[in-house]
């Protein structure tokens, strides 16, 4: 698994970015990446043909639950006092994809349920139907940063997504035990880093006014 060090690095060396620009951080870089992998990765979600790449998703094999007041979950019509379930912390931050963040599954912990995505809009209006009742699906939002279950009492869930960092980093309990971003592992498909860094270098060389002749000789690096 690529480092997201190794990339920063790989685009660096190319850029030369240390010496030529000191406002050109490593951060400003890591953004660049995101965004450009954000790109890249909705395309392909938007055809279906992420989800085969086992690789760049990751789990959560035990998220712990609270309950909140629905109010906080953005439910029309529903007075405060009334309670849902929600993720007890922020999760992490997700990649965008097409249709919205890339989650690929939530589910029970056992896996047995999965349930489904909804917004609180669409879920209260379908509580409001005569056939609800008969309704066996479970379902999920997301909103904030955190997860919230209108119909579960769950006290914890299981779920995969494709997240900006490395999740590891999601269980340790202070800065000074977490892993260093740099040594992250970076969930992007092997075959749009060349794509993605491209965009990159093509970006920070406009940034710092690299000249033309210039910039197409050190992108032939990449090739």
């Amino acid at each position: 698994m690529t480092k997201i060090g190794d990339v920063i690095s790989r685009i660096r060396q190319v850029t030369k970015a240390k010496t030529q620009d000191a406002f050109v951080t490593d951060r400003m870089v890591y953004s660049l990446i995101i965004k450009f992998a954000q790109l890249y990765m909705r395309r392909q979600d938007s055809t279906n043909k992420l989800k085969k790449f086992n690789s760049v998703w990751q789990s959560l094999p035990f998220v712990e639950l609270i309950e909140v007041d629905k109010v906080e979950a953005k439910c029309s019509g529903i007075q405060s006092g009334c309670t849902i379930m929600r993720t007890k912390e922020k999760l992490p931050i997700f990649m965008e994809g097409y249709w919205g963040p890339l989650i690929r599954s939530v589910t029970s912990i056992d896996g047995s349920t999965e349930l489904q995505p909804t917004q609180p809009g669409i879920y209260t209006s379908m509580t409001r139907s005569t056939s609800f009742k008969y309704n066996k699906t479970r379902y999920f939002w997301w909103l904030n940063d955190y997860m919230y279950f209108p119909n579960i009492d769950w006290h914890a869930i299981k779920l995969e997504g494709v997240f900006e960092g490395d999740v590891e980093n999601y269980k340790c309990e202070t800065e000074y035990n977490c892993t260093p971003r740099y040594l992250q592992d970076i969930y992007i498909p092997e075959f749009l880093f060349a794509e993605i860094e491209t965009q990159v270098i093509n970006q920070l060389m406009n940034t710092m006014k690299i000249p033309a002749e210039d910039a197409d000789n050190k992108l032939n690096v990449l090739r």
